[in-house]
Formats: C-alpha cells, sequence, structure tokens
C-alpha cells in the first residue's frame, strides 16, 4: 500500500522547462513513464516536453490532465508562489525540491496553508518515492528496492544511505520521504510516522534526524505511546558546538534544545534503537527480523 506516492498519483512538474525540472522530469519518467502527466511553466504553454504537456498554471493541469500532486523545481524567488499556486488548485500533495527559499516567504506558506487540504514535503527536499510505483524528486532510483521499512529523514544524503542499507539488508522500503532540512518546512518526522503506522505495508520504520529543534524527540514520544513495530534511528551533527550551523538550516543546537548527546538518549528512552554510524542502520534493523 505504501504513503503518499501511489498508483493513483498523477504529477504535475512546475518549472518543467527550467534545466532541473527537464532533467529530472525525464529520471522520473524513465522510472515510471505514465507518472508524470504534465508540466507548468507560465507563458510556455501549449508546448510539449518529450511528450509531457505544459501548461501557464496549475488550474489548466488539474482541469486537462486530473494532476493531484506536484513537484516544485522553481527558483528560490518564485518558488513560494508556485506552491500556493499549487495550494489554490486544491493539490493532495505538493513536493517542494527547491533550495534556498527565503525564510520570510516560507512562513507566508505556512500561515497561508493552516486551513488547506494540500501537504507539503520540502522545501529543501530530495522529495518521496514509492519503489515500484514511482519517484517524485531527484533520489537515485537504482538503490531502492520494494518492501517492508519507511525512511524519514532531514538530509537528502542520508536518505540514500540509508536506503542503500535496508536495500542490503534485503528488506526493501515501503516508501521514503525526505522532509526537507530547512527551518520552516511543510511536514514533520511525526506526521511521516503517523502515516507510517496506518500503512500496513511498513514494518519498520527508519527515523534520521539532526541536532537542533525538537521534532525528533516529538516523533519519538508519540512512537513510545502509539507505535509498536521497530524503529532505528539516527542522529547527525553530534561534534557541533552549540549555535553552530552545520549543514542544514535547521541544524542548530539552541539556547532552548538538548544537546545531541541528550537527543540521542532522549530517542533511546523512547524505544528507539540507535545507531552512532549511518551505516550501521541496514544491520541493525535486519536485527528485528532475523
Amino acid at each position: 500500500m505504501a504513503i503518499l506516492v501511489t498508483e493513483k498519483t498523477r504529477v504535475v512538474v512546475q518549472g518543467i522547462t527550467g534545466s532541473q525540472g527537464a532533467f529530472h522530469t525525464g529520471l522520473m519518467k524513465e522510472y515510471m513513464d505514465n507518472f508524470v502527466v504534465a508540466g507548468v511553466t507560465p507563458g510556455k504553454g501549449g508546448q510539449d516536453l518529450e511528450g509531457t504537456p505544459v501548461y501557464n498554471s496549475v488550474a489548466e493541469a488539474v482541469k486537462e490532465q486530473q494532476v493531484n500532486t506536484s513537484v516544485i523545481f522553481v527558483p528560490p524567488p518564485f518558488a513560494a508562489d508556485a506552491i500556493l499556486e499549487a495550494v489554490d488548485a486544491e493539490l493532495d500533495l505538493v513536493i517542494c525540491i527547491t533550495e534556498g527559499i527565503p525564510v520570510l516567504d516560507m512562513m507566508k506558506v505556512k500561515h497561508a496553508m493552516k486551513d488547506s487540504k494540500t501537504r507539503l514535503i520540502g522545501p529543501n527536499c530530495p522529495g518521496v518515492i514509492t519503489p515500484g510505483i514511482g519517484k517524485i524528486g531527484i533520489m537515485p532510483a537504482d538503490i531502492h528496492m520494494p518492501g517492508k521499512i519507511g525512511i524519514i529523514s532531514r538530509s537528502g544524503t542520508l536518505t540514500y544511505e540509508a536506503v542503500d542499507q535496508i536495500t542490503k539488508a534485503g528488506l526493501g522500503e515501503s516508501t521514503c520521504v525526505g522532509i526537507g532540512g530547512d527551518p520552516i518546512n511543510g511536514t514533520q518526522h511525526i506526521d511521516v510516522v503517523k502515516l507510517f503506522a496506518e500503512d500496513p505495508q511498513t514494518e519498520g520504520i527508519v527515523l534520521i534526524g539532526e541536532i537542533g529543534g525538537d521534532a525528533e524527540e516529538q516523533a519519538a514520544l508519540w512512537i513510545k505511546e502509539n507505535y509498536d513495530k521497530p524503529v532505528v534511528g539516527f542522529i547527525a551533527g553530534l561534534t557541533a558546538p552549540p549555535g553552530k550551523r552545520m549543514g542544514h538550516a535547521g541544524a542548530i543546537v539552541g539556547g532552548g534544545d538538548r544537546t545531541g548527546a541528550e537527543k540521542v538518549q532522549y530517542l533511546k528512552d523512547c524505544g528507539i534503537k540507535m545507531v552512532q554510524s549511518p551505516s550501521d542502520i541496514g544491520e541493525a534493523m535486519k536485527s528485528f527480523f532475523s
């Protein structure tokens, strides 16, 4: 069954005629040919990008192609408006790959989405893939294998490492969700955990987080109280001193946050099997099924 990306997903690519949009549209269609059904670039409606019709607006794509999901490759100054356009079109899911969207713009997006039916993944994320069904984003498809482990991560690179570990362990993935590393994003760890908990295909979860903030702790507490299947966790950036940014804008330890070591201990206390290295994720999860 999996989550977010299913057989019913119909994707429109916002920014399809840009270099990144065109390139990754090709790779997404290569993975599953009938998955991307439309593209949007204002002023370029009526064009055709290697078999994918291009429209001037998301609303047109919804009307003509019944799209229900968007992936955004629009440059940072215009990406927030692209998200809001997809929200106004009442899409089910919007995945924003764009990195570097101004924080003020995302604050406006967050406020505008309060009563929306749309779920936002990202920005600054690798996307979502349900192996064997479809991929939306920039992740390398060949490392994924259909299976039973759900993966959630702030970091794109660490998502790929976790996937590789789980695939090599012979377990495969139900769905992999890169939620993005920006301080203001649409979907948190706990939101994805709850989706996985309702999914009969998902028999275990890999949760990858970073220092800074308490999103991982919120998810861990919910897991402790509501989820009885295996969860393996990893926290990146443990060597960062307080106040030091390490990679993502969200990976900053503030005065009210637990230290990295304290966060790891909290997740352990909530029943999550924590590993010290991403290379241990596969074996740690496999130990629950051997």
